[in-house]
C-alpha cells in the first residue's frame, strides 16, 4: 500500500470513528501512531491500531449496513495485511 493511499486511509478512518463517537481512546491512539508514523515511518503502531479499528468499524457495518462503506473496510484490510 503506499504511503499516500495508507494516509487516506487511516484519515478516512480517524473521521469514521469520530463521526460514530465510537472507541475515543482507539482515536486518539490511532492518531498519536499516524502522526508518530510521518515523523519515523515506522509502520508498527498504524497497523496495530487500523486493526483495532477495522474489528470495531466491521462490527458497526454488521449493525448498519450503511454506517460504514465497503472500501474503508477492504481498505482496513489491507492495511492490517501489511
Amino acid at each position: 500500500m503506499s504511503a499516500k493511499n495508507l494516509e487516506k486511509t487511516v484519515v478516512s478512518t480517524l473521521e469514521k470513528l469520530e463521526k460514530l463517537k465510537i472507541d475515543g481512546k482507539l482515536h486518539a491512539e490511532l492518531s498519536w501512531c499516524w502522526n508518530s508514523y510521518k515523523h519515523d515511518n515506522n509502520p508498527k503502531g498504524v497497523i496495530e491500531k487500523s486493526g483495532e479499528a477495522l474489528e470495531l468499524l466491521k462490527a458497526k457495518r454488521n449493525e448498519n449496513n450503511k454506517a460504514v462503506s465497503k472500501k474503508l473496510i477492504e481498505d482496513l484490510e489491507k492495511i492490517a495485511a501489511l
